[in-house]
Parts: C-alpha cells; sequence; structure tokens
C-alpha cells in the first residue's frame, strides 16, 4: 500500500492533477507517507546463524570431538586398527610365539586419529611423519562438514547455458565452464569432488568434449566406435542447438550401475548434474546391487512409498482393521537403536536408506526384487533394485542396444578374494570375479551384449589388480576388447579416505578408470571353393 500511495503522490504532482481525498483518507495518507521514511533507514540487521565450530577451530582429537559420529569413529578403530609397530617390541614367554600387535590405543596430537598403543611407539615410529598430515587434514575436513557452516560448493548449478560449453580437461575447468560457485580453498575443492565424482565421471567418459581421446592413447580404434555410437544418442546433429525440446523423440539412455553402494545414497539433485551436461539426452539410471540403498519407508501399496500417517490424512480411515492393529503396534513400537557409526571395515558398510521422493514408487512387481523408481525429472528417471545383477539379467537382455545401453562399476573389486567362495581345488578363497555368487556370472553376461562396460579403481593398485584378474577369469579372459585404457580419473574424488582397520591405509574414491566391450568377431563370407 505504501508502495502504490508513493506513485499515486509522484504521478500526481508530475501530472499536477489535484487529487480529491476526505479528511480520513488523508489522515491515513499522512501516516503511510510518513512510515515510508523507514524505508530509507537502514534496517536493523539481525544476528546472522553462527556455525557450532568456526574455521579456525576445526581441528579435534577424535575422544575430543563435539560431534558423536566422530567420537563413535574414533572408537571403532580403537577396536580394530593394531599399533604399527608394538609387534617387534612385544616380549612373549615362549619364542615360538607369534607376536600380536596391540590395538591402538594413544592419540597423534598433530593428526588427532588413534595411531599408536602408548606414547612411546608413537615417538618411535619414524614413519608416521609421511601420513600425519593426510590425516589431519581428513579430521578437518570431517569437522568442517559437521561444523554448520554455509556450504556453497554443495550449492549447484542449474541448466548449461548453450552457447557455452564444458571442458572435461579437470576439476578446476569443468567448474569453472559449468558455472559452479568458485571453490575457494582446497577444503572446499576436496568436499565438491567428492559430491561430484560419481555423476562426473560418468559424463566426462561419454561426452563429445571428453578428454579421454585417441590422441592421448586413453581412447582406442574400438571404444572410438563404441562411444560414436552413444554419442549419436546423447548429443543432437552437428550444427544444432542441445535444448530439451531435441530430446522429444530420442529413446532412453541407460546406464546400469552394477555393485552400486554409496553412489545409490546420493539425492537424485545430484544425479540430475549428469543429465544437465546433455541437454538434448533422456537417461534412466538402474542401480543394481545387494548394498543399494533403497527408501526409508516400505511400500504402503505397490503404488507409492507413503507412510501411514499420510494415507490415513488422505482417505480419513485405514483401509482395514488388520491395517489398524498393524498401525498401532507400530506406533507403539519403540525405534530400533540406530549404530552413530558403522566402521568401514574390508567390505563398505551399506549406506543408510534414502528418504524417498514425493514421486517414489515401488517397483517390485516389475522386477521381482526389492526396488523402487523415481521420475525425476522428465530428463530423469532412477530405478533402484537391492540384488545381484545376474537376478534380473533375463528381464533386459533381449532390449541391449549399444546405441543407448552402458554399464558402469566403481572399484568392484573383481581382484580381491571373495569373502564366500573357495576353490574346490585348492581350497583357498576365489577371486571375486570368479566368485559364483558375485562377478563370477555376471561379466559373460555383460560382455555377451556388447554395451561398453566401465570401471573405476580407488587406487593404481587396485586398477592393476582388477586388470589383472580378468586374464585368469572363465569367460572373460580373451572374450573383450579395450574402450578406454587404465589411467588416471581426472574427476576421480580428490579427499583421502581413510580404513578404520589402518589409518595407514588411505586411498581417493574412482582414482582411475578404463572400459572394455564384448569381443566383436566380424563374420567374412568365403566362396564355396575355398577363394
Amino acid at each position: 500500500m505504501g508502495h502504490c500511495l508513493m506513485l499515486t503522490l509522484i504521478r500526481c504532482s508530475h501530472l499536477r492533477v489535484p487529487c480529491r481525498i476526505n479528511s480520513r483518507q488523508f489522515a491515513r495518507q499522512t501516516i503511510l507517507s510518513r512510515s515510508l521514511f523507514n524505508l530509507f533507514k537502514k534496517a536493523p540487521t539481525q544476528p546472522e546463524f553462527q556455525p557450532t565450530l568456526s574455521q579456525d577451530n576445526l581441528f579435534h582429537p577424535f575422544s575430543g570431538s563435539p560431534f558423536p559420529a566422530i567420537v563413535a569413529r574414533g572408537e571403532a578403530i580403537k577396536s580394530l586398527a593394531p599399533c604399527p609397530i608394538c609387534a617387534s617390541h612385544h616380549d612373549h614367554i615362549y619364542a615360538h610365539a607369534k607376536a600380536q600387535p596391540r590395538a591402538v590405543a594413544f592419540e597423534c596430537p598433530d593428526c588427532g586419529w588413534p595411531t599408536h598403543c602408548t606414547e612411546e611407539h608413537w615417538q618411535a615410529d619414524e614413519d608416521h611423519a609421511k601420513y600425519c598430515s593426510r590425516l589431519r587434514e581428513v579430521n578437518e575436513d570431517e569437522h568442517d562438514l559437521r561444523s554448520g557452516r554455509r556450504l556453497r560448493e554443495f550449492e549447484l548449478p542449474g541448466p548449461q547455458d548453450t552457447e557455452a560449453a564444458i571442458s572435461f580437461s579437470n576439476w578446476d575447468v569443468f567448474w569453472y565452464t559449468r558455472n559452479f560457485a568458485s571453490m575457494d580453498t582446497e577444503r572446499s575443492r576436496r568436499h565438491a569432488s567428492k559430491l561430484l565424482t560419481y555423476p562426473i565421471t560418468i559424463g566426462s567418459v561419454i561426452h563429445q568434449y571428453s578428454a579421454l581421446t585417441l590422441g592421448n592413447q586413453r581412447l582406442t580404434p574400438e571404444g572410438s566406435r563404441s562411444l560414436a555410437a552413444l554419442r549419436s544418442t546423447l548429443h543432437g546433429a552437428t550444427g544444432t542447438p542441445e535444448t530439451e525440446e531435441a530430446s522429444v523423440d530420442k529413446p532412453q539412455m541407460r546406464i546400469f550401475i552394477l555393485g552400486a553402494r554409496a553412489e545409490s545414497s546420493l539425492p537424485p539433485h545430484v544425479w540430475e548434474q549428469l543429465t544437465l551436461l546433455f541437454p538434448a539426452a533422456l537417461f534412466h539410471l538402474y542401480f543394481i546391487g545387494p548394498q543399494v540403498s533403497l527408501p526409508k519407508k516400505a511400500p504402503a501399496s505397490h503404488t507409492a512409498y507413503t507412510s501411514s500417517e499420510t494415507a490415513s490424512q488422505s482417505t480419513g480411515t485405514s483401509s482395514s482393521p488388520q491395517a489398524e492393529d498393524s498401525a498401532s503396534s507400530e506406533s507403539v513400537k519403540p525405534e530400533e537403536e540406530k549404530p552413530v557409526y558403522l566402521p568401514n571395515v574390508y567390505e563398505p558398510p551399506t549406506p543408510a536408506p534414502i528418504v524417498p521422493h514425493k514421486r517414489t514408487r515401488s517397483s517390485i512387481e516389475r522386477y521381482g526384487v526389492p526396488s523402487y523408481t523415481v521420475p525425476y525429472t522428465p530428463q530423469l528417471t532412477i530405478t533402484g533394485m537391492q540384488c545381484n545383477y545376474h537376478e534380473v539379467h533375463a528381464q533386459f537382455q533381449d532390449t541391449f542396444d549399444p546405441y543407448t545401453d552402458l554399464f558402469f562399476m566403481f572399484s568392484p573389486g573383481f581382484g580381491f578374494p571373495s569373502p564366500t567362495s573357495v576353490s574346490d581345488v585348492t581350497g583357498e578363497p576365489l577371486l571375486q570375479i570368479e566368485s559364483p555368487t558375485e562377478w563370477g556370472p555376471v561379466l559373460p553376461l555383460l560382455l555377451a551384449t556388447k554395451c561398453p562396460i566401465f570401471v573405476t579403481g580407488f587406487s593404481p593398485t587396485d586398477v592393476e589388480r582388477d586388470i589383472k584378474s580378468m586374464s585368469i577369469a572363465p569367460g572373460v579372459a580373451g572374450e573383450f576388447d579395450w574402450v578406454i585404457t587404465p589411467g588416471e580419473n581426472a574427476f576421480g574424488s580428490e579427499k583421502w579416505e581413510v580404513a578404520d582397520f589402518d589409518p595407514r591405509v588411505m586411498v581417493k574414491t574412482n582414482w582411475g578408470v578404463w572400459g572394455i566391450r564384448g569381443k566383436r568377431r566380424d563374420v567374412r563370407e568365403r566362396s564355396v571353393f575355398g577363394f
């Protein structure tokens, strides 16, 4: 009302038109006009939200951390990690008894991690200085994530400007050409790279401006043909603008992410960053694996994930007395205590259940396994299945197309020993790539589709171990062509991940990337006379 009155007064004075108002209106307008002067005064500043920890107070020993999850992690490390040097210092009564290192208990004052059993052994360890700075970096990163400050590095940009090209040379150039907020500190870089490493790794491999090319020998001639087929679906014709309208008559690009764990728990808006790299494409992501994260609530029906409260509010009554009984029993049933921290031993823990989206739908009747589907945007659909891939392969095997389908496996652990399968000949654990309960039956099925398969590893040793295992795996050795040669991934996470069973073990998520495809054997015509 004040703004309208000011405009009226300005117009009246400009046009010099007399305005007729009665005394009551004049008094009211006088009061309003006086209040207008307050618009030019500085508004009282409201106290800004103060984070729990300031940027100069991020370092805390694990036992003295203000956050229960970090304290619990310190306790988990103390129960799992051995002292790195105490074994050679322990005295035993019997000479043949093997020295057993004691668990760590002393927290290094420089990095805050439990690293040794006693202060004396910490002082005697000359190698600790080699990785102490990394541990302190991780310590401060973990406290920063929980500090309560505004994490601007997690504020993701919207659609890409059609006139601006995206560069996939490295994180810095990508963030700049993709209009991300400025990454002012190395800590912000680490946070953002860890969040985005999964979707951007996929995008950097299949995009037409990928840095993996024939020129740097990362892309092979066979790989060039495979990616050319995918890119014909991902991008529009040369010279045409890449807009959402161009995707109307295109088939969906299906990306099967097998053995999914942490990537399945990312919020959908993070995966939307992948689709924003390809405005003229439609995507359907399939997370498939026994550790896929499912929505928190079980499906109330076969159509939607809804809570009992939402259902009762929408219908007014429950569907049956049995439903009322079950609902009442659930309401009085105490919630199970969840552990504050799940230790990361040799096999990463299953991620926590994800928050269901308003469009989340159960897909158990379609796929026959615990699953859900989220049509998040017109360009992105996400499906999660909590099962081994070979259990659902039959539902897709007749529909695979090298022009629209590809597989991605993030650190699958092909070369690691299987925890469940042993060799009938030697009695030793089989490699996971040979295990009938893990990757053994899966890779031959993938190679038969002739669709590209991309794999990442968390270190050079991990990449080398997985590749060596493929040379001895039945149904895999000699049955594939290289698409991308093994090497470093420019969009791997820059944050160190520390193992709870030994703080000296540190890796980076998606450090390397490589790709293969089922071998093509071209049929050659031959005359009946042998000429």
